[in-house]
């Protein structure tokens, strides 16, 4: 794909609800499971989530700078040191990836580095919402805010419900009929474009015929997906006596 998130240096076109901003609390020493498999509870984490401010911390809110590994401090772990997920957006500016992956998807800049980070720093006992969040800065270039492990689980919580309810949509449309069978190879092959490039922004790096492969793989379940649920529907009638389909208009 030819887009590119890479910001220009005066480009204001995010809302401010979609600013980067954390609810901030003050750091506990609770261990990451401790920080909940829940979302806080009454916090609203739709797009107008942070319309009080759409500016960068104060000073009484630590920022951190993303830095060279020769740069950075002695405690920070040496797993978090050695993460290069987000390498090829060093220079990205947090207002100008989320504007482009709100024009293509349902998430938001920050649900999606959250989500990465808590799929990648994921162990035996739960997800390291704690080192996540203090090194957060550290991690994605375009983050720029400490959080809290709370403010790290609302914001996996928020992706994981727009993925539900986004699947829920676009299997509807599959199952529905609304789309022929060739219509629906071309929504899943401009969807599947939008989600490699966002894996190779991440760092996959994915062949031409690992590419090639899972269109054909995912272009043959839909079709699978669209057959049976045409059967469910009934618009396909089955004659019990010679077998011969009967598709109804």
């Amino acid at each position: 794909m030819s887009e590119d998130p890479t910001p220009s240096a005066n480009d204001d076109r995010a809302t401010p609800g979609d600013r980067e901003s954390p609810e901030y609390e003050s750091p506990t020493d609770e261990s990451p499971d401790a920080a909940g498999d829940a979302p806080t509870a009454g916090v609203d984490d739709g797009p107008t989530e942070r319309d009080a401010t759409d500016s960068e911390p104060t000073d009484t809110q630590p920022t951190h700078e993303r830095t060279g590994l020769d740069d950075m401090p002695a405690d920070v772990p040496e797993d978090v040191q050695e993460y290069t997920r987000f390498t090829k957006m060093d220079r990205a500016d947090y207002d100008r990836v989320n504007e482009f992956l709100r024009e293509r998807t349902y998430i938001t800049a920050r649900e999606w580095a959250i989500a990465r980070l808590c799929a990648d720093f994921r162990t035996e006992t739960g997800v390291e919402m704690t080192k996540i969040g203090e090194n957060l800065p550290r991690l994605v270039p375009f983050m720029t805010d400490t959080y809290s492990p709370q403010a790290v689980n609302q914001a996996r919580a928020s992706f994981e419900e727009k993925v539900t309810k986004a699947g829920a949509t676009f299997l509807y449309g599959a199952m529905s009929g609304f789309y022929t069978a060739e219509e629906l190879d071309d929504t899943m092959y401009e969807v599947t474009e939008i989600a490699k490039f966002l894996l190779e922004v991440e760092g996959v790096d994915l062949s031409v015929d690992e590419e090639l492969e899972a269109e054909d793989e995912i272009s043959r379940v839909m079709r699978e997906v669209r057959e049976a649920s045409a059967e469910v529907r009934g618009e396909e009638v089955k004659c019990p006596e010679c077998g011969h389909v009967h598709e109804t208009d």
